[in-house]
């Protein structure tokens, strides 16, 4: 996610947090610490308030990190690439490749919600077993109320509406059920867009009758609402690229360039005449090596330009999507993400073969549609 910097790891995946996460703490730690503990536990200083608010929102935002690591834990055990865990300002997302059966769609997105059910749990029992010992105290209080957060976020989260988890649990379900994944995809995104909707008019409602809270429930419906419409064209798109290989949507012969040239030199014999604004590298032996932006070979110091290699420069191929000819391109299209690059990489026997971009997705759309679906 754009605006997101690594702060560390969990289950061995990448942990980010978004610039708004301190927004998000700064906010409930404000609402705990003057509004709710002044009213429960009344004639404390605000020494002990400020310090007690700033404690329940880390702890949430702790929770907010176990029901996320729960998703990534449930699907690495299932085999499932995880690329990263993300906090921001809507609680956190995990980025992951497409679980390949139901079930593992199933156990992925339910983690997340049990996970967040149990904590609360266990937070609220020990507020109130505090509170049997020691009266309503700050710390009773604090446990108390991440208890109700997390019973709420795990409740919350099971709405079916994609991409809720809740909405993920029904993908499952609908897929488990019919067979089709693309369709169990289509029909819980429409879900999610409804959803969606109704959230957005609930929470302007709430405003109108004066509950400035109501715009958290409208920007958390226009996420859902935007969302769920980018997963419903995506479904759109898997269901009528069914049945079509990578080698039909891919473009041949390929632009390419050395990768043992200078920058100075890629720039001058070959960049300046290509149309492209990313080229693949081969090496002594013409096999792929990567894939260079020439907007890195821009920011690339003059001086530098005649020492330094274009493969320095470059996204190695171990970190490109690559796919094989015969490959199914709705599948070979998930290996693509923002670490990869827009471009998919079809390599044959060790040899680059073609280039997938997202023209090239763009024409086979266009072709598939005035032939009436099918794919020539």
């Amino acid at each position: 996610m754009n605006g997101s910097v690594r702060v560390g790891h969990v289950v061995g995946v990448p942990l980010r947090m978004h610039w708004s996460v301190p927004l998000l703490v700064g906010l409930f730690a404000y609402g705990l610490g003057h509004q709710g503990l002044p009213v429960w536990t009344p004639g404390r200083s605000d020494g002990v308030y400020a310090l007690a608010g700033v404690v329940g929102a880390a702890l949430l935002m702790g929770s907010l990190v176990l029901h996320e690591t729960a998703h990534a834990r449930a699907a690495l055990r299932r085999r499932i690439v995880v690329q990263d865990v993300t906090l921001w300002a809507l609680g956190g997302t995990t980025r992951m490749g497409r679980p390949q059966s139901a079930s593992a769609a199933f156990a992925v997105a339910v983690s997340g919600p049990l996970t967040s059910l149990v904590i609360g749990g266990v937070a609220l029992g020990a507020g109130f077993g505090l509170h049997r010992l020691s009266g309503w105290a700050v710390p009773a209080v604090v446990l108390a109320w991440l208890g109700w957060a997390n019973l709420f976020l795990g409740v919350f989260n099971l709405l079916p509406a994609v991409p809720l988890d809740g909405g993920r649990v029904l993908q499952a379900a609908l897929w488990w059920r019919t067979g089709d994944r693309d369709r169990a995809d289509l029909a819980a995104s429409r879900g999610g867009q409804i959803m969606g909707l109704l959230l957005v008019a609930a929470g302007w409602i709430s405003v109108l009758r004066g509950a400035p809270g109501g715009l958290w429930i409208v920007f958390i419906g226009l996420f859902v609402l935007i969302v769920a419409g980018a997963e419903r064209r995506r479904a759109a798109v898997h269901t009528a690229l069914r049945g079509v290989r990578v080698a039909d949507a891919m473009s041949s012969p390929v632009v390419t360039g050395a990768d043992w040239l200078t920058v100075g030199r890629f720039i001058d014999e070959v960049a300046v005449h290509a149309h492209h604004s990313a080229l693949p590298l081969l090496d002594f032996e013409g096999r792929p090596n990567g894939i260079v932006q020439l907007s890195r070979l821009a920011a690339v110091p003059g001086p530098s330009r005649e020492s330094v290699r274009v493969r320095e420069a470059a996204l190695p191929l171990s970190k490109c999507a690559t796919a094989a000819p015969d490959d199914p391109l709705s599948e070979a299209l998930e290996r693509i993400n923002l670490r990869t690059g827009a471009r998919l990489l079809v390599v044959d026997a060790g040899h680059l073969v073609g280039i997938v971009t997202g023209k090239d997705i763009a024409r086979l759309m266009r072709r598939t549609t005035l032939s009436g679906g099918g794919t020539g």
